[in-house]
């Protein structure tokens, strides 16, 4: 049969996502780009804050109006709001015939079968594969209120996932050829009281290293040059398994892959991010020195209401420290504001936090109240608009930052690795920084070059000549 595949969320989804179209694969089907020509529509959805949820709706919606509309017989619905709403999706919306969970990737080839009694039989070992698989895309929205309101729809009974891939699973990649999410552990410890995933992903489990080493090799071999490491704490790693340093011991191993030229990572924990980390992330050339730390907020109250470790203090020192190890390192972080309780003068601590640390890049989002969480319990009182306009407050003075430290950047000279086409404009090249990470931080456009001189994934050296808005602005002058 043609599948279809619409991923939403993040990059752990993605990969998830992606070993389900390999499963698929590997038992035969084969994977289209376009919904009219499905068989079967699969849709990977998210579930971490309201308008996650809402996305993941309308494309339900959208998918089984192909459904009713077009040659597809059977539509799947799969990820975070199958595993947080299984009950309700089924009894809501009736064209879906089948729905599985965060744990049970492998049954994806049971709910692309026709047949009830049909069996996947056990796979041998398979490299990653990536044919330039692009998933399905939606645009209508819709207004649909009725799914993920409730707590008692939340199914908390159920066993918590434990499935955990690996690198005999196979693998379909969807992002560019050049780069790839590289997922180490699966599911979460903590108990941050704004976060449900914990009860979506089970409990924190890490690969081995020679399973990651060995899907590392795999993908460098297959033309991969960023590597993304990526799970819910990646500085965690290793410690479920009582392994002493294994995320240091970790990079510096994938560091002497032949091929690879970047090495990310991605979603750090303040608790977790020891000098080891720090050591190979300054010494391993091949390892970004970016660290992408959600912090959540600055305020100690506010941490505290929140379950999070640190303060103003605590975070000061561990900045500097990282600064101080890390020479020339990027710095992301995130923000929640209108957390249930902030006072103007706790969110007045996060914006002086934002003024003095001037990060590379950050987001902020406005809390959003989660059947579920521990702060479910607790009144949200901060009103829809205040939280917003807190939120714009954050942003126009990160803009300020930005316009700054990119006015000092111009006439330097950095590495840029070439993404490809601008997605504006075909004749535009378009590649990023060793601080930029792909689809969340800005980019570099290339001005004054052939675009057909240079290939997605190459990486050339280039003087950066001005800015637009938080992307910079980029002459080539020679590979490196």
């Amino acid at each position: 049969m043609k599948v279809g595949f619409v991923s939403l969320g993040c990059p752990k989804n993605l990969v998830d996502g992606e070993v389900m179209l390999g499963f698929a694969r590997e038992a035969g089907h084969e994977i289209t780009p376009e919904a009219r020509d499905a068989d079967v529509i699969v849709v990977n959805t998210c579930a971490f804050i309201d308008n996650a949820k809402q996305e993941s709706i309308d494309a339900i919606l959208e998918m089984a109006q192909q459904k009713r509309d077009g040659k597809c017989a059977r539509l799947v619905v799969t990820g975070c709001l199958a595993e947080r709403y299984r009950e309700e999706l089924r009894k809501e919306i009736p064209e879906i015939d089948a729905l599985l969970g965060t744990g049970e990737l492998p049954g994806i080839v049971d709910a692309l079968a026709s047949a009830a009694d049909s069996r996947y039989p056990i796979a041998d070992a398979s490299k990653p594969q990536n044919a330039d698989v692009r998933p399905l895309t939606f645009h209508k929205k819709r207004d649909t209120s009725g799914i993920g309101h409730r707590a008692s729809d939340l199914g908390s009974a159920r066993p918590a996932p434990t499935y955990l891939y690996s690198e005999t699973t196979p693998r379909v990649l969807t992002t560019p050829r050049h780069f790839a999410y590289l997922k180490v552990a699966e599911g979460c410890d903590y108990t941050c009281a704004f976060c449900i995933i914990p009860t979506l992903r089970g409990e924190y489990r890490s690969r081995t290293r020679e399973s990651i080493v060995t899907e590392a090799r795999a993908l460098a071999d297959r033309g991969v040059k960023e590597l993304l490491l990526i799970s819910q704490d990646t500085t965690f790693y290793g410690i479920d398994r009582r392994e002493r340093g294994a995320l240091a011991a970790l990079l510096r191993e994938l560091n002497a892959i032949d091929g690879l030229e970047w090495i990310r990572l991605l979603y750090l924990y303040p608790t977790t991010i020891t000098d080891d980390v720090l050591a190979a992330m300054a010494e391993c050339e091949k390892v970004c020195r970016y660290i992408d730390l959600p912090l959540q907020h600055a305020s100690a109250d506010v941490l505290k209401r929140m379950r999070r470790p640190g303060n103003r203090q605590t975070y000061d020192a561990l900045l500097g420290r990282i600064r101080d190890r890390v020479p020339g390192v990027t710095l992301r972080t995130t923000f929640i504001v209108g957390f249930p309780g902030e006072t103007e003068a706790e969110f007045g601590e996060l914006e002086a936090f934002v003024a003095d640390t001037r990060f590379d890049h950050i987001g902020v989002f406005t809390y959003s109240h989660e059947e579920g969480t521990r702060a479910y319990a607790v009144n949200d009182d901060v009103a829809a608009a205040t939280k917003r306009k807190r939120r714009e407050r954050l942003m126009t003075r990160q803009q300020r930052i930005v316009a700054e430290a990119q006015e000092a950047r111009v006439g330097t000279e950095v590495p840029v690795l070439i993404d490809g086409p601008s997605p504006e404009h075909d004749l535009v090249l378009q590649g990023r920084l060793e601080g930029q990470a792909p689809d969340i931080d800005p980019v570099v456009y290339l001005t004054d070059c052939d675009p057909s001189s240079f290939g997605a994934g190459q990486l050339i050296r280039a003087r950066i000549v001005g800015a637009r808005g938080y992307d910079l602005l980029a002459a080539p002058s020679s590979s490196p």
